[in-house]
């Protein structure tokens, strides 16, 4: 039978719930059990989709063309698993759905209420997940214990226990121990009160991860313990560590799989604990902080740059293909808005000095003509580049208005009166997003060209990536582009759309329609992120042939 893991959190956010059920969800992965992971998000937007990426940072894409939280690709990163839609879910998507159900009739007449029409609703996202082919569904409730959103939740997580058995669930809740300089010592009232907020919602915990700046005494363990009615061996210290991916090994150390091996039943003898593997990631991670490691700075254009949970994935990727190359990867926050006057000013600028750059997806006008200025400074002076989604559209107009002779070419989604649409909604899209039609979402297969940049970084021809976006690469364009020498290197499977795009003759100059940072994993890096580092790097060291700035001539 599936077992059933609930991780809540008290205190403050941002304490690390995410990571810490994805790093319980890689421990026991490493023991062999068959798992899949779940978030419960307590607001009302039916998704995130719609979020502004200052609200709530990148909306990760799944597989099936779900819009979900960011934790989701923690998640995926961590236990290696590609997840689906049915792994988040919302106030706003439950609420929905039971209001669905009242107007169909489901309920028969019946009044409808939080318990336990709301409840059930809950339950069941939980309950789709499991499986016979799944031992353990891992399910983080976002929020923090006391918020008045995430009371239906914290109800229904408590019902689990009766409906399921008891030793078929477990309740992990994260907290915070702070230090107090004025005192000089840690205090854990903090953490009995929200134990006490987590009580009074019928839910008695059975382990206790307590984040803090340095380690838990064995005391402090003991009056917690004492205090919230946990064994001693089941309050786990959480200590900040240099990199996420420590993160597995600290609770390891803590005891925390084994215990909750213990609290459900698996026999620890059938399921040993084999971190091979991770450990050996962490010392390549490790390998990248030693002086010495070979150094890269790569610029990320983008407009949300003051909130850098907006490109989570994106610098993921870039630090899994430096743990690859044993390199450090330096990010440099590049604000698209700003690269037109850094271009345009006598003096050496921010993009002079980097090894590459990656420009990621986004919507709305703003700071898109400093992308294209950066697409093109990348083209020109031979600076590696790797394009995202609107990252391939602006290295498309850039090629088409200073290459191609197509002057003012334009996406129609900035400028609908562009005489060179080269970006446009495909002829049978138009009807579709005019009444509200959804984009192209998740997984599309792609044919890359033989012998093609992309197709020796992926090693073979046929690739499926992710996708998020309504514009296209217009065919009516495709002959005149690729005669001025821009190479379609891939395209879906009919030859209609564009998937990939190069440049023979440039370091490193790539772009993809797709979200390939969506799939790279800390001990898997993505391929295109690997050939960015590899050119990258070969600048850094002055093994790449440099095209100077025009300025630098002068």
């Amino acid at each position: 039978m599936t077992k059933f893991i609930f991780v809540t959190g008290g205190v403050s956010s941002s304490l690390g719930k995410g990571l810490t059920a994805s790093s319980l969800g890689r421990l026991l992965k490493c023991r062999g059990l068959r798992l899949t992971m779940c978030k419960l998000d307590p607001y009302i937007n039916v998704d995130p989709g719609t979020l502004n990426p200052f609200e709530h940072g990148e909306v990760f894409v799944t597989d099936d063309g779900g819009e979900t939280d960011l934790d989701l690709g923690h998640y995926e990163r961590f236990i290696d698993e590609s997840l689906n839609r049915s792994s988040n879910a919302t106030t706003g998507s439950i609420y929905s759905a039971v209001i669905s159900k009242e107007r169909r009739g489901d309920y028969l007449g019946r009044t409808v209420q939080v318990i336990p029409h709301v409840t059930d609703e809950i339950k069941e996202r939980v309950y789709r997940l499991a499986s016979d082919e799944i031992d353990v569904v891992i399910t983080e409730v976002g929020g923090t214990v006391g918020d008045i959103e995430i009371v239906p939740f914290l109800e229904a997580i408590r019902q689990f226990r009766r409906d399921v058995g008891r030793e078929n669930v477990c309740y992990v809740h994260l907290t915070l121990v702070p230090y107090l300089a004025p005192s000089g010592e840690q205090k854990t009232k903090p953490t009995q009160h929200s134990v006490t907020e987590l009580r009074s919602r019928g839910i008695q915990p059975d382990v206790i991860v307590c984040r803090s700046d340095q380690a838990i005494s064995q005391a402090l363990k003991r009056k917690i313990s004492l205090l919230c009615d946990v064994p001693p061996e089941a309050v786990v210290s959480a200590v900040d560590a240099r990199s996420i991916y420590q993160i597995p090994l600290v609770l390891h150390d803590e005891g925390l799989d084994e215990h909750i091996c213990r609290l459900l039943q698996f026999d620890l003898a059938k399921y040993p604990a084999d971190l091979a593997s991770w450990t050996e990631l962490l010392r390549r991670v490790e390998a990248t902080e030693e002086e010495g490691a070979p150094r890269v700075r790569i610029g990320i254009i983008g407009k949300y740059v003051n909130l850098p949970d907006a490109y989570l994935s994106v610098v993921e990727a870039l630090r899994h293909a430096g743990f690859y190359h044993g390199a450090s990867v330096e990010i440099v926050w590049v604000q698209a808005e700003e690269v037109l006057a850094m271009l345009a000013s006598n003096s050496v600028h921010a993009l002079h000095d980097l090894d590459g750059i990656v420009i990621p997806g986004g919507f709305g006008e703003r700071g898109v003509e400093g992308k294209i200025a950066a697409a093109r400074y990348a083209r020109e002076s031979g600076l590696p580049c790797l394009g995202l989604c609107l990252g391939l559209h602006v290295m498309v107009i850039d090629f088409a208005r200073h290459v191609a002779g197509m002057d003012g070419a334009h996406s129609t989604e900035f400028d609908p009166a562009t005489p060179y649409p080269v970006i446009d909604l495909m002829d049978d899209q138009v009807d579709v997003v005019n009444k509200g039609g959804t984009m192209r979402l998740g997984a599309y297969p792609a044919q890359l060209s033989p012998g093609s940049r992309v197709a020796k970084a992926y090693g073979q021809e046929t690739i499926s990536e992710r996708h998020r976006h309504r514009y296209e690469v217009q065919p009516r364009f495709h002959n005149k582009l690729s005669e001025a020498g821009l190479v379609w290197s891939g395209m879906s499977p009919d030859g209609r759309l564009v998937e990939m795009l190069e440049l023979g003759s440039h370091p490193f100059w790539v772009g993809t329609q797709a979200h390939p940072e969506l799939k790279s994993r800390p001990d898997s890096p993505h391929p295109l992120f690997k050939e960015l580092l590899a050119a990258a790097l070969a600048r850094a060291e002055g093994r790449a042939p440099r095209i100077l700035d025009p300025r630098e001539l002068e």
